[in-house]
């Protein structure tokens, strides 16, 4: 059995319900958009998903440069309106600011906080993310050594940087001393299963595995057992 030496976590939908928070992120910001330039026509949230698509593949970086895509998102919108370039570029900045710290504005599953700070006495931690959600804004952050998002790697999980770049953070550190906690099958359970990794599932609706290609991970739906789940089966 191996000697776990780190333990990463996925963030949105493994710590917090990222939904809400995005939902209500997107239209406070376009509200704060429109004050500026008046009523937008934005489409339905099918639209709104097929547009930031032809953007993707327009520019293929947007697909791991969230960040720039949503200020493309914003520039398409401001440009049209009859205000001088200096302030456009201001307006996206604003918007930008503003739809990050409401994406921050999240509600943490009862039982992480607790987990992270009694397996931070015991193993390393790291954050994996595909967002730009900051895990150093929060006071959990504390408990991390470091975290990597889509944006340092200039790829996404579930394609291998996140998971080599957090391993050659450690000397001599091989994939199976790690294990990775995420809640998306493919993105978090299929990307580190393939490299040797010890996966774990936050199943927090206890959805049926439906990913045949590998056998069902170890899951959990609460955090308040992910504790004593890996002491009882990684621990000697």
């Amino acid at each position: 059995m191996p000697n776990i030496k780190l333990i990463t976590f996925d963030l949105d939908d493994t710590f917090w319900d990222i939904s809400p928070v995005i939902i209500k992120a997107e239209m406070k910001t376009r509200s704060y958009l429109e004050s500026h330039i008046g009523e937008q026509d934005w489409g339905s949230m099918s639209d709104f998903l097929s547009y930031r698509k032809e953007l993707i593949k327009e520019d293929p970086s947007y697909e791991w440069d969230i960040g720039a895509l949503r200020k493309k998102i914003y520039e398409n919108k401001i440009k049209k309106a009859a205000i001088p370039l200096l302030e456009q570029h201001e307006l996206i900045k604003q918007c930008y600011e503003m739809f990050l710290k409401l994406r921050h504005e999240v509600e943490f599953y009862d039982g992480v906080y607790d987990a992270i700070e009694e397996l931070s006495k015991n193993y390393s931690l790291g954050v994996l993310t595909n967002g730009n959600a900051d895990i150093f804004s929060f006071e959990i952050g504390k408990f991390f050594d470091f975290s990597i998002s889509s944006y340092d790697v200039r790829s996404n999980k579930p394609k291998k940087d996140h998971f080599v770049m957090s391993k050659n953070k450690y000397k001599n550190l091989d994939f199976n001393q790690i294990i990775h906690i995420g809640d998306h099958p493919i993105n978090d359970v299929y990307g580190s299963h393939i490299l040797g990794i010890n996966a774990i599932w936050f199943n927090k609706n206890s959805d049926e595995w439906d990913n045949h290609d590998i056998k069902k991970p170890m899951e959990f739906n609460n955090w308040k057992k992910i504790v004593k789940l890996i002491n009882d089966n990684y621990e000697r």
